[in-house]
């Protein structure tokens, strides 16, 4: 019996799959908007002439707003890639505001592989006519017919979840990395690289985007998609000419990854494209449906509202682009392996169709959670885009992670002596409880608040104690790029010039500094990649069009800081060794916090605390933490026990090693009164038997 899908074609799964019973491919494409729609297909060494048109008729090959067809593959003769050409309306109207050209060649928005011919141009997609020969096309191969099957494992990390973020080709390109030159900036590069992050401790990576963007856009960073289903080819280090080559090595490096029990976390952008605005290229999306895709604004000489920042923004109101995103995500859980997602600018997901916030029950976020498999992915959302800021109960992702952007800016003004931040500090150690409020109606956890200092957007956290001022020059844009909000403080000295070596010893503390109120605190910690030995990007604090030494990690600096890098290895070490610090739940009746003396001084020129965290309900010990930012030093006096109850495991004021003590090694305390040196942090253990003894006194 014949069926009606092997002539016509099917409507689902979008994108080309492949039919083993019929040795056909299905061709499925959404556009509610478009009158004509032809698909094209080229030869691996001819990709301006068509080799094959395949016209689709509406009345045969169209159901609802898709459009689809079914070839058989001999019928296909030798093609290996393919493209659409559409047309339709002109603009009629901000929600019908098309944006269709016949002559320009489409990307499949479901393209598994994108290929760039070797007379690729850019600017071709950016000017009226034809740019055949110049366009991206989807890679028709063996690729689009079976996915990588079952991964044996994928790693879960609780309380001991130390995120690390990365850049995929700036981790490894520096020729100091010591990887293979063949593999240096590639997925492949990174497995050489796991060995050094299991010994720091990392137990997730973060990529920074993967998914294939314009190698023409001069984009570094990535977070300019075009395709959402294809790994970027530009860091495999066999593309193998737009096939396999890149879905196969990255699947090899999550494996890596997972057999090495670090989780695999993607950096992903759904909030645009690369197509910019109006004056953008014509890639995919705009030539494909564009009202459906974009927010449209009514402002005649700026079509494209902008709440990403980057010229456009996705319209998650509608169903199908939120169908597109399900399906991506589904995509690189299924095929590709990976155990969750950052989401970027994930405040765009809550925008209507008119770009108002949806404060009620924005769709997207609940189609993720509801969806059994994306709904038990690690989801961590950057909680806010360029005009809105949801971070907390303001974000409608209840149970999702978010980047806490107030504990980056508090603890940052804390360690730089700002005045009056000694209750903020109290709340981001604490978990930040007033964004993550655990009561009733709410019962948030502390380890949805993701704690960072640094990441890929803004200052290295040497940069940070090295820099008043951001030295943006070399990105084009007379340095009026990137935020001047930077909470940074040189420490008396702009830069590395001449630079003073008592400057560069309190730089050293300063880091510590950080490094343990991060690893101290109450949430989930990342740290961004190179800061544990101090790489620097020379105080430029937004190098997205940067692919060079500014950008890639100096692995030369982890030989000459091995002393800040060993500091970070035990503190991470130590966090994981105290169940206390990371809790499901927030410290409550098991923290006491202090100044100087018994009282916490709140006034306004106040830079020191103290807490203790009582261990016995985690089966740990006692920890007291003492933390001075003042310009002098600071006796203080502990609050709990006796004397020699307690010993020393930090002190950042002290020179390595004797910084942080080995464990075994700690240093009994003589006395309850403890001299802090000007912007230090102590850090003190009281053994659990210890305390159990005195229990029983």
């Amino acid at each position: 019996m014949s069926r009606w899908t092997a002539t016509e074609g099917a409507p689902f799964p979008l994108g080309a799959s492949w039919v083993a019973e019929e040795q056909a491919y299905n061709f499925a494409l959404y556009s509610k908007h478009a009158e004509r729609v032809t698909l094209l297909f080229y030869q691996r060494d001819d990709c301006v002439q068509p080799l094959l048109r395949w016209p689709l008729d509406s009345q045969k090959n169209k159901s609802g707003p898709i459009w689809h067809c079914r070839i058989p593959q001999h019928r296909l003769k030798a093609a290996a890639y393919y493209a659409y050409a559409v047309d339709g309306p002109a603009p009629q109207g901000r929600f019908a505001w098309h944006a269709f050209d016949p002559e320009k060649i489409l990307l499949d928005p479901y393209a598994k592989s994108v290929v760039f011919p070797p007379t690729f141009d850019r600017r071709a997609a950016m000017r009226p006519g034809s740019n055949a020969g110049q366009a991206p096309l989807a890679a028709l191969d063996a690729c689009v017919r079976a996915g990588a099957g079952p991964h044996a494992r994928h790693p879960r990390h609780d309380a001991d979840l130390i995120i690390y973020e990365l850049h995929v080709r700036g981790f490894t390109n520096h020729p100091s990395s010591g990887v293979s030159p063949e593999k240096r900036g590639t997925y492949a590069g990174l497995i050489e690289k796991i060995p050094y992050l299991q010994a720091l401790g990392v137990t997730a990576v973060e990529l920074l985007p993967v998914f294939q963007f314009d190698p023409q856009e001069n984009n570094y960073w990535g977070y300019m998609p075009l395709s959402f289903f294809s790994p970027h080819h530009g860091y495999a280090a066999r593309s193998d000419g737009g096939t396999c080559g890149p879905q196969q090595e990255f699947r090899a490096m999550v494996e890596a990854f997972h057999a090495a029990d670090i989780e695999v976390l993607l950096d992903v952008v759904y909030n645009h494209t690369g197509e910019g605005n109006q004056n953008g290229p014509l890639y995919s999306f705009k030539g494909i449906d564009n009202s459906t895709y974009y927010l449209i604004s009514d402002r005649p000489a700026d079509r494209y509202e902008n709440y990403s920042g980057t010229g456009n923004t996705l319209n998650c109101a509608n169903r199908y682009v939120r169908k597109m995103i399900l399906d991506s995500l589904r995509h690189w859980v299924r095929a590709m392996g990976v155990d969750g997602f950052r989401f970027d600018l994930a405040s765009v997901f809550s925008r209507n169709t008119d770009g108002s916030i949806n404060l009620n029950d924005p769709q997207l976020f609940a189609d993720i959670v509801a969806d059994p498999e994306l709904g038990q992915r690690r989801l961590i959302a950057e909680p806010w885009d360029v005009e809105a800021y949801q971070l907390g109960r303001k974000l409608p992702g209840v149970l999702w992670h978010q980047w806490n952007g107030r504990f980056r800016d508090d603890v940052r003004r804390f360690v730089r002596g700002d005045n009056g931040l000694v209750g903020s500090l109290m709340y981001r150690l604490y978990g930040s409880d007033d964004l993550f409020p655990d009561d009733l109606p709410h019962a948030y956890h502390p380890y949805q608040s993701v704690n960072y200092l640094t990441s890929h957007d803004g200052f290295t956290l040497y940069d940070l104690v090295a820099y008043n001022q951001k030295h943006n020059r070399a990105n084009g844009h007379n340095n009026t790029d990137g935020t001047d909000a930077n909470y940074s403080w040189n420490c008396g000295w702009e830069g590395d010039e001449n630079l003073p070596a008592d400057v560069l010893r309190l730089r050293h503390r300063q880091i510590k500094n950080f490094c343990c109120l991060l690893f101290l605190a109450n949430g989930t910690p990342m740290l961004r990649g190179g800061d544990e030995f101090l790489q620097t990007q020379g105080g430029n604090n937004n190098p997205y069009n940067q692919d060079n030494e500014t950008s890639w990690l100096d692995w030369n600096r982890l030989q000459n800081h091995a002393d800040n890098f060993r500091f970070f290895q035990k503190m991470i070490a130590f966090r994981k060794a105290h169940p206390s610090l990371s809790r499901s739940r927030f410290w409550r009746e098991d923290v006491r916090w202090f100044g100087a003396g018994p009282t916490v001084d709140l006034s306004e020129h106040s830079h020191s605390l103290a807490l203790c965290v009582r261990g016995a309900s985690q089966a740990d010990d006692d920890l007291y933490i003492l933390i001075h930012a003042g310009a002098e030093a600071l006796t203080f006096l502990i609050q709990e026990g006796r004397a020699d109850d307690w010993k020393r495991v930090v002190d950042t004021s002290r020179e390595s090693p004797d910084d942080f003590c080995e464990p075994g090694t700690e240093m009994p305390l003589r006395s309850l009164s403890y001299e802090m040196k000007p912007h230090s942090v102590a850090v003190l253990i009281r053994p659990a038997r210890d305390v159990k003894q005195e229990s029983l006194i």
